[in-house]
């Protein structure tokens, strides 16, 4: 078995242990630098990333194949990819950058397998009169549009 698979293996293995856990991500460089980053429902603790350590760790023979390995969580830095990662961000604003290359910003609502609802707040000019008026407005995005999601920062 290649060097890639049995990563991919042991750590699948693990993860059929936690299932509250989810890959995100898995890097493994031409100089073996194994890189793992995880998500999870409730979110992702040092120990999570101590146990996916060590089972890939403590099962592999670094005699045979010598790696360094990085388990980390997904930062608030980390591109939304999947609905599982959407659903653990319900209630929070999120930036959408659509295939289109137009950026919309909302609260997200709700989350399914096809596609997000976003709550659209934002000011535009009265259709009648002058001045303008608040709009709130409930927007959804199939995946398939999305092009890179992040999770807004507010300090």
């Amino acid at each position: 078995m290649d060097f890639k698979t049995e990563i991919s293996r042991l750590l699948n293995e693990f993860l059929l242990t936690r299932t509250d856990l989810f890959l995100v991500d898995l890097k493994i460089s031409a100089s073996s630098d194994v890189i793992v980053i995880l998500d999870g429902d409730n979110g992702v603790t040092l120990q999570d990333c101590l146990d996916a350590s060590r089972a890939i760790e403590f099962n592999m023979d670094r005699e045979i194949h010598d790696f360094s390995l990085q388990v980390m969580s997904a930062g608030l830095s980390e591109p939304l990819e999947s609905p599982r990662q959407f659903k653990k961000n319900i209630g929070r604003e999120i930036e959408v950058m659509l295939n289109d290359s137009s950026e919309i910003e909302g609260e997200l609502l709700t989350v399914d397998e096809e596609k997000i609802v976003l709550k659209l707040e934002y000011r535009r000019p009265k259709l009648i009169g002058k001045g303008k008026e608040d709009v709130v407005e409930e927007k959804e995005i199939p995946y398939s549009e999305i092009k890179k999601a992040l999770v807004v920062i507010k300090f």
